[in-house]
């Protein structure tokens, strides 16, 4: 391949892995401000970084790429935490339609990015 996969071969796994999360944790950052933060954007970062790992995965990566782009740039840009968070606070809030639409309507979401992504992935 040589170029950038040769440079990502040389570069240390926790190098690749912080640098890819910086990106992702900006990227998720735009996504909020664009989104007017909370539940969307809670909701579209998972199914978008879903995706983005799904096709990353499955055009079988080298190491170095797999660290940056899927352990640090979709570690980072998704967000497990927050969407645990707002199912809660709206359990809490006694929201118990909300809660469970959005428990599963993420993780239905996640999946399905994921499959497509495996299958954007596999045609590259």
């Amino acid at each position: 391949m040589g170029g950038v996969a040769d440079l990502l071969g040389t570069l240390p796994t926790a190098l690749l892995v912080g640098l890819g999360g910086a990106l992702g944790a900006l990227a998720r950052y735009a996504v909020d401000v664009a989104l007017d933060g909370g539940r969307r954007s809670t909701f579209a970062v998972n199914a978008v970084g879903s995706l983005a790992l799904g096709a990353l995965v499955a055009a079988s990566p080298t190491d170095g790429t797999l660290a940056l782009l899927g352990t640090g740039f979709c570690g980072a840009f998704t967000t497990f935490s927050s969407f645990a968070v707002n199912v809660v606070r709206a359990a809490d809030a006694g929201q118990f339609r909300l809660a469970v639409a959005d428990a599963l309507g993420t993780l239905a979401a996640a999946l399905l990015g994921v499959g497509i992504g495996v299958w954007l992935g596999g045609l590259w």
